[in-house]
């Protein structure tokens, strides 16, 4: 019975959406896929509680390239790249900003956490341009299977399964599988094994 409700409750939020999907997918020759999906996504995370996160899911799951129907993604979060995928029973807490992330299943991801596209999403090496000018580069960001990426962290590179992350630590190095790392910047203080 539970599950039953549960699909009927998708499909009605996927109704709901429908006209921000439309929208979506006008704006995407004008804007570009990563451009709409940020004034989209923007919309979106102003929905708060259960409905919300019914309406986020069922639209991530239709642009962006891969998001489970288990995943859930709570009130102020914000996507910035398509490329951005979400494992099974992945939870993103409030008030998050995710780039070009995969993120696997059973992760939790505290409130406030940013995940940008790598550490150089600005470049800054020539003093003479100013910062939007210069090029950048944008990398995948993998949060490994099980981890649990603690409140208002910033992670630039990749974590490892079952690995955690303290609260306010900034990740500039990967990390291995099954430790755990804090401060700025993040390093490993002990294994989970």
């Amino acid at each position: 019975m539970r599950d039953r409700l549960k699909a009927v409750a998708r499909g009605i939020a996927l109704l709901l959406v429908l006209p921000e999907l439309v929208i979506y997918w006008l704006k995407c020759p004008i804007l570009g896929k990563d451009r709409a999906l940020e004034g989209s996504s923007q919309t979106l995370s102003l929905i708060p509680g259960l409905i919300g996160v019914y309406l986020r899911r069922a639209f991530l799951m239709r642009v962006l390239d891969f998001c489970h129907p288990t995943a859930v993604i709570e009130f102020g979060t914000l996507f910035s790249q398509v490329g951005a995928e979400l494992g099974e029973n992945v939870y993103i807490g409030p008030r998050c900003h995710l780039g070009l992330v995969t993120i696997g299943k059973d992760t939790l991801i505290g409130p406030a956490v940013h995940i940008p596209s790598g550490a150089r999403t600005h470049g800054t090496d020539d003093p003479n341009i100013p910062i939007r000018e210069q090029g950048h580069e944008r990398r995948r960001v993998t949060i490994g299977e099980g981890a649990w990426i603690g409140s208002a962290a910033v992670v630039m590179a990749d974590v490892g399964a079952g690995t955690v992350v303290g609260a306010g630590a900034v990740v500039t190095n990967p990390l291995p599988d099954y430790v755990i790392a804090v401060g700025v910047p993040a390093k490993v203080i002990r294994s989970r094994k």
